[in-house]
């Protein structure tokens, strides 16, 4: 579904759970999956390491993407980390339309986040992620192996920009507001019991 059909709560940052997900990439395609909530601006990075047979003699034409960002891996990366949190905070994705999302009537399936896609050719549909990915040159400049950093490298990363307060969200940390949301959608599970 395009970006025009996703709820006007995304768009408003009213209620927390819409994320909008993009790939850094660096040299020898080599990347890093990005994953930023709309309403908290928490951050999660999805590693996405190369998978075997990587530049290893000529590449098979309609082969699997070896490069470990194709469409199964980032999937199942997105998978493995959004499924982590509670149901409340996963009520949407926006991504550009980009081939590595190919596998989203699958991944909503799997976690039960519906999918939107920005019109071709308009990153900025996508601000908060683009805004996340410019801090995160930062730690990953461009033109660089991103491949040489593991999972615990990125989660590093997540918590130095989780733990750095915004001004737009009144000086509070990423981290603190998606506890203040986390808290927010237990309280709200508890008293619909």
């Amino acid at each position: 579904m395009l970006i025009s059909q996703r709820p006007a709560e995304a768009d408003d940052r009213a209620v927390p759970g819409h994320w909008e997900g993009d790939l850094i990439l660096g040299l020898g395609s080599s990347a890093i999956g990005t994953l930023v909530e709309r309403t908290t601006r928490f951050t999660m990075l999805l590693h996405l390491p190369r998978m075997p047979g990587h530049g290893e003699g000529t590449r098979v034409k309609n082969g699997p993407a070896l490069a470990g960002h194709g469409a199964e891996a980032v999937r199942d990366a997105i998978t493995r980390m959004i499924t982590t949190l509670p149901e409340a905070l996963r009520r949407s994705l926006t991504w550009d339309q980009g081939a590595e999302m190919s596998e989203h009537a699958r991944l909503r399936i799997d976690t039960g986040v519906q999918v939107y896609f920005c019109e071709p050719h308009s990153p900025w549909q996508r601000g908060t992620n683009e805004n996340t990915n410019g801090l995160l040159r930062q730690y990953f400049p461009k033109g660089t192996d991103l491949s040489a950093h593991g999972a615990d490298d990125l989660a590093a990363v997540a918590a130095a920009l989780n733990g750095r307060p915004r001004k737009t969200l009144g000086w509070r940390t990423p981290a603190e507001a998606l506890d203040e949301a986390l808290r927010s959608a237990q309280a709200g599970v508890a008293t619909t019991s």
